[in-house]
């Protein structure tokens, strides 16, 4: 078993759930399929009855991991902390690619 993340040990990723939803998909249609198409219609939340219809579906995905970036990410978790709710739906990580480090220049006169 590989845990979800390691703030929750015991919550496995679902690649039993992940594989199922792709044999799903691949019988629906009858074409290779690209990686990013793999990813995204594994996550299908109905892979049975979803509309696919590339630049015209939307999708309705049950992510199991949410990655941000940079400013962005700051600011959803600071919207998520303002919200009260005690802990997120499914792991978050931010990733920043910008670190900027800060400098304080302290005058004394």
């Amino acid at each position: 078993m590989t845990a979800m993340s390691k703030f929750d040990p015991d919550v496995p990723l679902p690649y039993a759930k992940l594989s199922k939803n792709f044999e799903i998909i691949k019988k629906r249609i009858s074409r290779p399929l690209t990686l990013s198409e793999k990813i995204l219609y594994s996550h299908l939340d109905d892979p049975h009855g979803q509309e696919i219809e590339r630049g015209v579906s939307y999708l309705r995905l049950r992510p199991d991991r949410v990655a941000m970036q940079d400013a962005t990410a700051q600011m959803a978790m600071l919207q998520f902390i303002s919200s009260g709710l005690p802990k997120v739906a499914v792991p978050s990580t931010i990733h920043c690619d910008h670190l900027i480090e800060a400098k304080v220049l302290l005058f004394c006169f």
